[in-house]
This record gives structure tokens, sequence and C-alpha cells, in this order.
């Protein structure tokens, strides 16, 4: 029941920031939201989890701090409340800062890949998707206030930090996290020039991650090792898994490339070439790590040896994997055939 109710007040504060128009009351909405993150991310009573729990807690109440500096700056030199009202170049500066270190990006991402490997993967689900909503959206609101220079160098170097970081990881939660930076790259460097594209963006690598990590959770998947074995729980399952991480690393010609597409063609519009062509570069990092993690799922045999210790699992059933298969599926393919 607690659970529950936990559950509905996270969903609850994250409508009502997204429909507010007054600073106040979306940082209140905000606060409530990371209070009710928080029971969920030290569920398991594990050292690693509470640790978690406080780092996710200190980086959302400084930024939370700012955001109502910022709001109420705003308020003091404008009069109102607001969103719409931020013509001040300081206020909407910080007011940028704060939203973008609730999502995690450059320089102020450091939070994310140690609190993802704390909790668990449901857990983690809901921080790379649900818990980037609210934040995004007040975002949308306020970006023909932003500073077009500010974006675009955050989001060069979310994508460069995202893509260098995930190289060498082998825990899949971490990789996940630096891939959840580098997309918020992507989702920034356009935010002033064409927000729809931002949010094109955002969305669709919410529908690529979600099943991403439904995935991993119903396979008990948490290392690079344990991708090479997820082959003898769901066959099905692991060619699904090698799409949804090739799509999510912007392979053409599945979903994930669509968005990227998008953004390129926006940035060469505005007379970005130069900018366009080293975000297409980081882009390969992410790309490389993806396709490591893919041969490990795929093309891969583990050590057949009596010697050679493999992770006991118990198998899928068969409802789980028809509930979430369509799903997985479709989100990997859906998107393609919007392309002009």
């Amino acid at each position: 029941m607690s659970t529950a109710m936990i559950f509905v007040g996270l969903i609850l504060s994250t409508i009502l920031a997204t429909a507010s128009n007054s600073w106040l009351l979306a940082w209140l909405c905000l606060e409530l939201n990371t209070l009710s993150i928080l029971p969920f991310i030290s569920k398991t009573k594990h050292p690693r989890a509470i640790e978690a729990a406080t780092k996710y807690f200190l980086t959302q109440a400084t930024a939370s701090c700012l955001l109502l500096l910022a709001g109420t700056s705003n308020a003091w030199l404008t009069g109102t409340w607001d969103m719409t009202q931020m013509s001040n170049k300081l206020t909407s500066t910080t007011m940028l800062i704060a939203l973008t270190m609730k999502m995690g990006t450059v320089p102020t991402h450091f939070w994310l890949p140690e609190v993802l490997q704390g909790s668990t993967l449901l857990t983690a689900l809901l921080i790379s998707t649900w818990q980037k909503i609210a934040p995004m959206s007040l975002l949308f609101i306020v970006s023909n206030n932003i500073q077009p220079t500010f974006t675009l160098t955050l989001g060069l170097l979310s994508t460069t930090f995202g893509g260098w970081g995930g190289m060498n990881q082998t825990q899949l939660r971490k990789m996940m996290a630096y891939s959840s930076i580098a997309n918020m790259g992507w989702t920034v460097i356009t935010l002033t020039h064409e927000p729809k594209a931002s949010m094109i963006n955002i969305f669709t690598y919410i529908i690529l991650t979600t099943p991403t990590f439904l995935l991993m959770a119903l396979t008990s998947t948490k290392t690079l090792q344990n991708m090479t074995t997820m082959w003898s729980t769901s066959p099905l399952a692991t060619t699904t898994m090698a799409l949804l991480l090739l799509s999510t690393a912007g392979l053409p010609p599945l979903t994930g490339f669509l968005p990227k597409l998008i953004i390129m063609n926006e940035l060469v519009t505005q007379n970005l070439t130069p900018l366009a062509t080293m975000t297409m570069m980081t882009s390969l990092l992410t790309l490389s790590f993806y396709l490591r993690t893919t041969y490990l799922t795929t093309l891969l045999n583990p050590p057949s040896s009596a010697t050679s210790a493999t992770k006991w699992r118990q198998k899928m059933t068969k409802n789980k994997t028809m509930i979430l298969l369509p799903t997985a599926t479709t989100s990997t393919f859906m998107m393609p055939a919007l392309i002009p």
C-alpha cells in the first residue's frame, strides 16, 4: 500500500510539474518528485543503495536551490512567477544549469553513473526515463530565453564525455548512465534552435530505453559477462536486445537514427556544420561500446569448460517474454517510416 502511494506521488508530481506555469509550483512539484523516488533507490537496504540515495538527494537538493534562486530572482526583476517571463540572461542561465543538473548533463553529470549503479534495474529505469520528463518539459518552456552558445557548448561536452565515459565500462547500468549523458547532449544541443527536435529525441530515447532495462531485469543481466550467456535464457530476447542497443546507438535504419538525423539537419540549417561534424564524430564513441555489447550478446559463445563459472538465473517465463517483446520490437522499428 505504501509503495503504491509513493508511486502515485511520483506520477502526480511529474504531471503537475509539466502542467504548471509558475516557478514556485514547479519547484514544489520537483521537490515532491525527488522525495518520492528516494524510497525506491534505498529500498534494498544495501550500503551502496543508501550511498546512491544520499548522492541523488544532495544533487537534486542543490539543483532545486538553484532553481528556486533563479525563479525568485526572476520574480523580483519582473514582478511575476510566470515561466514565460524570463528575459534576464543571468536568471535564464541559472535555470538552465539547475534543470540540466537534474537530468544529468555535463558538467553536472558525475552523480548519474554512481546512482544508477547503486540502484536496482527497475529503479535505474525510472531515473533514466521518467525522472527526465519534468525537467525537460520546463526546459522546453524557457527554450526561447536561453543563450544558444551555452546550450551548444553543454550539448557537445555531454556527447563527448558520455561517449568516452562508457568506453571501458563492464557494468551495464553505468554504461546506460553514460549513454543517457550522451543522449542528453543531443537533446540540449538543439534546444534553442529547434526545441521540438529535442523533445522528439528525448522521448525516442525513453521509448528505446524502457524495454532495454526491462529485458535486463527479466534476464538478471547486469554486467557484460552476463550478456555472453543471455542467449541461453531466451534467444528471442537476445536478438531484440541487440536491436534495441543498436537503435539506441543511432545506427540506421533503426528508430534511434531518426532524431539524430533531424538534429544534424537542424544544425546544418543553422550554419553550424563544424559543430554538427564534431557531434557526429562523438556519436561514434557511443556506437563503439554499443557494438561491443551487441557482439558479446549475439556473436560470442561463453567458455564451455567445467571450470568456468556461469551466473545462475531463473529462466524467463513465456508470458513475460510475449508481453515484453512486442513492445521492444515496435519501439525498434516504428519510426524510420516517418522519414520523408
